[in-house]
């Protein structure tokens, strides 16, 4: 694993050294330059983590180095050692961009501390930069899978959102693609430049989620040795994207609405407020207006939040999307497993469509991992399928098509097997439909989607 490289900048050898050495120690790679000129020089040849700069040097000041390197590398990460330690010391090198600051003499448990935190910082900056530059890429909405009527309509509602400023709630199933379809937004609005910031709700205890969404100042309590930004204010600017949004506290809720209404928030341990501009996106799986009615969600706060609301349809309300996302997944753990010679026969496919998915996406992503990795050859054949996907219905591993090297139309094959199935039913829809285990109203949908017709001639039965 590559060790993050810090810089330190003090004009006092020893100084130098002492934190060089304990930096090493919790396996860091540290370097020291004795000046802000020095410091420049290095910059231009490589590349660092994290500066730890001195607020009092002869040559430049603390901050007045932190605000020339920010000016060149404006994302550049520094903290600000200082000997005096007023709070107008602390402030003016926060406005100027340092991530935190440390009073000498520096003890040693909280020089750990905040570096950490520092590089977390770190991290999560090139994150960000990493995919602003996969924006086009990753998070357009012409690259959420599926063609469906019920998922275009929830992209065309998405796609006009973003162009607003406003909150939005997205509804939706574990699974469903939430987070990305938050990404989508964010990508694609006027903050794609600005950080986008995940917080699930859910997954962090009710006694650290205040301190983790608004920051504390140092002594806010136990363990707080030094201050911390939380995620709303690392979003500022950008999108802060509230996952889970029903298993926050009654007590959060409050300040998240405070938060939306009047864009400010108070760290934890701070006598005031700090103005804040972030853009609420947040999503949910529970019913928020059943737990209105039962007094765990406040209904001031949902209504702010759903100014615009959206929701991510199932997998099981979308069938005609299967077959796409089988491909996509198939051809990903292939790849991903070192199996890119293995084949899978599109006689397959209605075992997938015609399983519900619970777990929808995310589950779907998961049982394709799972052939893929126990296939026993070269082709993947009905016995490899989970038994979840009800195999022992019968009958299709009988038919046989073989996937062509260069690629293969998934709406051709759709169209063939609805084709050969209303010809074995006499093209009685109501037959057809029950024989490819769809309703009726799908399958007239898809022939109306691949223009099949009945041929000249042939009488019709009666559905």
């Amino acid at each position: 694993m590559t060790k993050s490289k810090i810089l330190i900048v003090d004009d006092d050898p020893s100084l130098r050294r002492v934190l060089e050495v304990q930096l090493e120690q919790e396996g860091y790679a540290a370097a020291s330059a004795a000046s802000g000129q020095q410091v420049l020089s290095m910059l231009q040849l490589q590349a660092y983590d994290l500066i730890i700069a001195d607020q009092k040097m002869p040559e430049f000041s603390g901050i007045a180095l932190l605000r020339q390197i920010r000016s060149q590398y404006p994302e550049a990460v520094m903290i600000i050692l200082t000997a005096f330690g007023t709070v107008e010391t602390a402030v003016e090198a926060m406005k100027a961009g340092a991530y935190d600051y440390l009073t000498k003499p520096v003890h040693p448990d909280e020089l750990s501390l905040v570096v950490h935190r520092a590089l977390e910082h770190s991290l999560l900056v090139k994150e960000v930069r990493a995919l602003r530059s996969s924006l086009n890429e990753k998070f357009g909405f012409d690259n959420i899978l599926g063609r469906s009527d019920v998922l275009l309509q929830a992209l065309d509602t998405a796609a006009r959102a973003a162009a607003t400023g406003s909150t939005i709630l997205i509804r939706g199933e574990t699974g469903t693609g939430k987070e990305l379809l938050a990404k989508a937004i964010h990508f694609n609005s006027a903050r794609k430049d600005k950080p986008f910031i995940t917080i699930n709700c859910a997954a962090i205890p009710k006694e650290l989620l205040e301190s983790e969404l608004f920051g504390h100042r140092k002594g806010a309590f136990t363990g707080a040795v030094a201050n911390r930004k939380g995620k709303v204010e690392i979003a500022d600017g950008g999108t802060l994207f509230l996952d889970e949004i029903g298993d926050m506290p009654l007590e959060l809720q409050v300040k998240v609405l405070r938060l939306i209404q009047q864009g400010e928030i108070e760290k934890l341990g701070s006598e005031g407020t700090q103005k804040v501009d972030v853009r609420i996106i947040a999503a949910t799986h529970r019913d928020l207006q059943a737990m209105i009615e039962d007094e765990t969600f406040r209904e001031d706060l949902y209504y702010r939040l759903a100014v615009i609301p959206l929701t991510v349809p199932p997998l099981r309300e979308r069938p005609e999307d299967i077959p796409e996302l089988v491909q996509h997944f198939f051809g990903i753990s292939k790849e991903k497993n070192r199996r890119s010679g293995l084949t899978m026969a599109p006689a397959l496919l209605p075992y997938f469509t015609q399983y519900r998915w619970p777990g929808n996406i995310r589950e779907l992503e998961n049982v394709i991992e799972r052939v893929v990795a126990l296939a026993r050859g070269d082709v993947v054949t009905i016995q490899d399928l989970p038994p979840l996907l009800g195999r022992d219905r019968g009958g299709l591993e009988a038919v046989e098509i073989d996937l062509p090297p260069q690629g293969i139309s998934l709406d051709g094959i759709e169209k063939e097997l609805i084709l050969k199935a209303l010809e074995k039913c006499r093209w009685n829809k109501t037959h057809a439909a029950r024989y490819l285990d769809i309703s009726r109203k799908t399958l007239i949908y898809r022939m109306e989607r691949h223009g099949i017709r009945k041929p000249k001639g042939f009488q019709l039965p009666t559905d």
